[in-house]
């Protein structure tokens, strides 16, 4: 139930990511809620099928598409309200990277994957929804430039599989692992923290 609750939760936060996206990129309303759903169910599909759950979750229930438009018709008709929140895209990705690393992670290690391969599938489904988005609004995928984004999701998938390792239960170390990656991505923004760039002079 913790973890059907943070993806629910993970879900609609990626989803109103990819709306806001979309309104930005004037799209129809159509348009608007298909980045949402993309955005909110990208890298769950993708974990997914990695781990042979097929068909993925969210294509057996009509659930994720009704989140998808709910986000989208939120962020078509109320986007002055919603555009208020300081950064309202990066602060709703951040939310559904904290909670899609978490959920990720924990299926995997139900799908017997080691820790670290767990660790590491988390991190590719909270960041899966965000690089979609980015590559249909025509945006650099944010995962590969220097902010802290994909590292916030894997510390956060990481502590989790830690977690699972010692014993703890989901319901204390999955919100736990997903505010810790919520909170490094926030922390990360307000204070400019990021790796370095390629190539870049020292």
């Amino acid at each position: 139930m913790v973890l059907t609750t943070l993806d629910i939760v993970g879900t609609f936060a990626f989803a109103l990511s990819g709306g806001v996206r979309a309104v930005e990129s004037r799209m129809d309303p159509f348009g608007v809620v298909f980045l949402s759903f993309v955005a909110g169910v990208a890298g769950g599909i993708t974990r997914d099928v990695l781990i042979g759950a097929v068909p993925p979750a969210a294509l057996q229930s009509g659930l994720y598409v009704g989140i998808a438009v709910v986000a989208g018709a939120l962020c078509f008709f109320s986007f002055g309200r919603i555009v208020r929140l300081a950064r309202p895209v990066a602060f709703f990705d951040a939310i559904g990277l904290g909670l899609f690393c978490v959920v990720g992670a924990r299926k995997a290690l139900d799908a017997g994957l080691s820790p670290l391969m767990a660790s590491l599938l988390g991190m590719l489904t909270a960041v899966g929804g965000g690089i979609a988005a980015d590559i249909l609004t025509a945006r650099p995928p944010m995962v590969l430039q220097k902010e802290i984004y994909a590292l916030a999701a894997l510390a956060g998938a990481a502590l989790l599989t830690l977690g699972d390792q010692v014993g703890l239960p989901d319901a204390i170390i999955a919100p736990l692992g997903a505010l810790f990656a919520t909170s490094l991505r926030l922390v990360a923004m307000s204070y400019d923290w990021h790796l370095p760039r390629a190539g870049a002079k020292k």
